[in-house]
């Protein structure tokens, strides 16, 4: 059993640390742009996690009491509530905030209240997402581009008494770039596909709350 739980010897890590390291080293100058980019794709990616985390747009705890809002009033518990939608933690409490401001008007006035700060959350919901999408582009390209210009110095190199073991070890070299570019733009699609469809997810809970929300809060004996 202890086998198993034995730490990596060290000469492994140092032989794998090594063989990457010449992997970027063969790739050429196009490595530096390329190793940037996988930077900034794994900076957005780590952004979004945490940026769209149920905590920070649509709380459990915070959605139950949006749910629960025409009880508590009725009940007169709702201050402690208030005081939560007014520190403005989450997308909801923001938005909510904004209901409750214009508690007493009719519901459309209030919809169209929310509505518009709803618009400036959304752009807070996408950010970093229009990252992944240029990091989805330029890595292949990059890649390619590297891979090209590397063919073009081998073939320029090629004679009647060529290597052809060389030149075939060269075009293997050349190809590293294209091989990492890829291995950049596949992560940031999946992340990319995840991403968009938790937010439409949340969008989808925020409205639903947010719309009971402004029917609670309208102005007595007024239907929209």
């Amino acid at each position: 059993m202890t086998e198993f739980l034995s730490p990596i010897p060290a000469t492994t890590l140092n032989e794998a640390f090594g063989t990457s390291w010449d992997f970027l080293l063969k790739g050429g100058v196009f490595m530096i742009p390329l190793a940037l980019t996988s930077v900034i794709g794994v900076t957005a990616i780590l952004y979004k996690f945490l940026s769209l985390s149920r905590s920070r747009v649509v709380p459990d705890a915070l959605a139950g009491k949006v749910a629960d809002f025409q009880e508590l009033a009725a009940a007169d518990r709702i201050e402690p509530v208030l005081k939560e939608f007014e520190k403005g933690d989450s997308t909801l409490a923001r938005l909510a905030s904004v209901a409750v401001r214009h508690r007493g008007k009719p519901q459309r006035d209030i919809i169209l209240a929310v509505e518009a700060s709803a618009r400036e959350e959304t752009a807070r919901l996408h950010a970093g997402i229009g990252v992944l999408d240029i990091v989805i582009t330029v890595a292949p390209l990059l890649g390619l581009l590297g891979t090209a210009s590397g063919l073009v110095h081998i073939f320029k190199g090629l004679s009647d008494t060529a290597d052809h073991l060389a030149i075939a070890r060269g075009i293997a070299m050349a190809l590293n770039t294209t091989i990492f570019g890829l291995a950049i733009a596949v992560p940031c699609v999946v992340a990319h596909g995840y991403f968009t469809r938790r937010i439409e997810v949340l969008t989808a809970r925020l409205e639903s709350l947010l719309a009971d929300l402004a029917h609670v809060c309208q102005r007595p004996g007024k239907q929209g």
